[in-house]
């Protein structure tokens, strides 16, 4: 059995403090057990190596994520990566002819796939474990898993089970069903009537035997091959996995589980499972009622006498919001298409301070960026721009054209567009970044090399 978790979502639902390149899963706004912040996705890792699931678990995502990820996971994950943002068939189908063609693995292996971020207990993946017994059991095309529904949801869609048949039953004495025809969200009645009559949640968890999804390529004309596939991507059907596939299945069946699932997709839901109040510089006053602030900027915020209150602010916004509202975020700021002010990188993060455009057509851009110690930025040369770098706190090795030097807190580099450059960190490292030139784009980047080895063995050239 192998796992696919899907990472994507463009983050505008909990905007400010997620954007295109750090969707909600990568927000630490949860805590472990020890009471650090962590992620959704850090999160559901730590629960798959708990229940002993992540060895065979790939992460497929786009080149937006992949910083990220390696950042809050590390770089041994395994990662599939879009080569363009498309929707969940592409993905999965991509994800199979990695599976098949690069890993080996055999066409009859089952295949589970779910999202990288819900908010769930561990018996959820170990029941999840159990979609393999179901599909091989009903010989069905796909296994589907249904949460059994704690309220009648509008938010969600709906698995209705086969009741007129008796349910399959496994050797263990755990039951499946057929499934009898699915309802997307439906309105308040409609919801209370699909619960009375034992309709399931669908959370997005499925699962399948490889050849399943291979065949659906090659009838289309697709290639199976991983590298080819790569090629091909463009050409394959933008569409979700249940419009293109689940739609027009008709065996399935799906295994029930009654326990905590949530999709904490909003401000709302979000906070519900958050610790404390106040994340970040905050003050509010003692008779603030279901109130949170979360705060990543340097200034303070405070909040007086609020009910049922969100004030989130951020490097690209500050949001105000009464709590049963917050879900409406993404309609009112779904047009805002500027480029992302924080993002985390495999090295560290980075986050914008100021940028500046001129008549002329210069731009004049600064960042703050952070490295981790034993991380390096990239051996380097931009076209378009020149940089100034301040060294405000730690130590490091700066690479210039060809020579390696110490450097520390307080100095000044001076880079020049057109020369190389990189810079490792000895210590965790914090320097302010003042680019200048015409096209101020993260695109505007020659990587040389990515290691700090081979940036010495380049200089030493």
């Amino acid at each position: 059995m192998h796992l696919v978790l899907l990472s994507g979502g463009s983050g505008k639902r909990l905007w400010p403090l997620s954007n295109d390149a750090r969707s909600k899963q990568f927000l630490k706004v949860l805590r472990d057990e020890a009471g650090n912040p962590v992620s959704m996705v850090q999160r559901v890792w730590r629960q798959l190596k708990r229940v002993g699931m992540a060895d065979s678990a790939v992460i497929a995502t786009g080149r937006a994520q992949v910083d990220m990820i390696q950042n809050q996971l590390g770089t041994d994950v395994p990662l599939i990566v879009e080569p363009e943002r498309r929707d969940t068939f592409p993905a999965i189908a991509l994800a199979a002819s990695y599976l098949y063609s690069k890993a080996g693995v055999s066409r009859e292996e089952v295949v589970i796939i779910l999202p990288v971020d819900p908010y769930v207990e561990e018996g959820f993946f170990r029941r999840a474990q159990y979609l393999e017994t179901a599909l091989r059991k009903s010989q069905a095309e796909l296994a589907l898993m249904g949460v059994v529904p704690s309220f009648p949801s509008t938010k969600y869609g709906y698995i209705i089970p086969e009741h007129s048949e008796p349910p399959y039953r496994s050797d263990a004495g755990q039951t499946f069903r057929q499934v009898s025809s699915f309802r997307e969200k439906p309105d308040e009645k409609t919801a209370k009537g699909l619960v009375e009559q034992g309709a399931l949640w669908n959370c997005g968890i499925f699962a399948f035997r490889l050849d399943f999804v291979l065949s659906r390529l090659r009838e289309a004309g697709f290639s199976e091959n991983y590298q080819e596939l790569l090629e091909q991507y463009g050409e394959l059907p933008k569409n979700s996995f249940d419009y293109e596939v689940v739609e027009h299945t008709k065996r399935i069946v799906v295994v029930d589980y009654d326990g905590e699932w949530k999709d904490l997709g909003t401000w709302n839901t979000l906070t519900d499972e958050m610790t404390e109040t106040v994340s970040g510089r905050g003050i509010m006053s003692p008779d603030c009622v279901r109130t949170y602030v979360l705060n990543e900027l340097d200034i303070p915020v405070a909040v007086l006498g609020c009910e049922d209150l969100i004030v989130a602010a951020g490097p690209d916004g500050i949001l105000v919001s009464r709590r049963e509202a917050s879900p409406r975020v993404k309609e009112i700021v779904g047009h805002l298409n500027g480029r992302p002010m924080y993002e985390e990188r495999r090295w560290g993060w980075y986050r914008v301070l100021d940028y500046t455009s001129f008549a002329d057509g210069r731009e004049v851009l600064t960042k703050r960026i952070a490295v981790k110690a034993g991380k390096n930025l990239s051996y380097q040369e931009h076209r378009f721009r020149s940089e100034v770098w301040t060294v405000i706190e730690g130590e490091g090795e700066f690479a210039r054209d060809g020579v390696i030097r110490r450097v520390k807190a307080g100095d000044v580099l001076e880079i020049p567009a057109g020369m190389r450059h990189g810079i490792l960190a000895l210590t965790d490292l914090e320097f302010i970044e003042v680019q200048t030139g015409s096209q101020l784009v993260e695109e505007d980047i020659v990587r040389l090399c990515m290691t700090w080895e081979e940036a010495r063995e380049m200089c030493r050239g």
